[in-house]
C-alpha cells in the first residue's frame, strides 16, 4: 500500500464543487488521509474516500423508513437494489428512444 505524505495528490469528492477532483492532503492520521484540500476552490474537508454526499432526498426518505420501522408500519420508500434501478432507467430510456422514433416517423410521412 501507497504510504501517504502530507501534499500528495490524491482523488476524493469535493463537498462544495459536488464532484470528484484532485485535492492535496493536508493531516494525516494514523497513515491515512484525514483531511484534504480540493485543487480547484481550495475547500478543504474530511476526506471521504471518493464518495459522495446523500442527497437531502436520501436523507429524508431514510428518516422516514427508520421511524415507520419503529412505528412497525410498512416502509413507505422501500430500498431499491442498484441493479433492478439501472435495469428500470434503461428499460424506460429505451422505450422512451422507440416512442419518439414513432412519432417522427408518423409525421414524415
Amino acid at each position: 500500500m501507497h504510504e501517504f505524505r502530507l501534499g500528495d495528490e490524491i482523488d476524493d469528492f469535493c463537498i462544495k464543487c459536488k464532484r470528484l477532483t484532485n485535492h492535496a492532503i493536508v493531516s494525516l492520521l494514523n497513515a491515512q488521509a484525514a483531511k484534504v484540500r480540493c485543487r480547484t476552490c481550495y475547500h478543504d474537508h474530511d476526506f471521504r474516500n471518493g464518495e459522495p454526499m446523500p442527497s437531502k432526498k436520501d436523507l429524508l426518505k431514510l428518516k422516514q423508513n427508520e421511524e415507520a420501522l419503529a412505528a412497525g408500519l410498512p416502509l413507505p420508500f422501500p430500498p431499491v437494489d442498484p441493479a433492478e434501478a439501472a435495469l428500470a432507467a434503461a428499460t424506460a430510456a429505451a422505450s422512451a428512444s422507440a416512442k419518439k422514433g414513432r412519432k417522427t416517423a408518423k409525421s414524415s410521412t
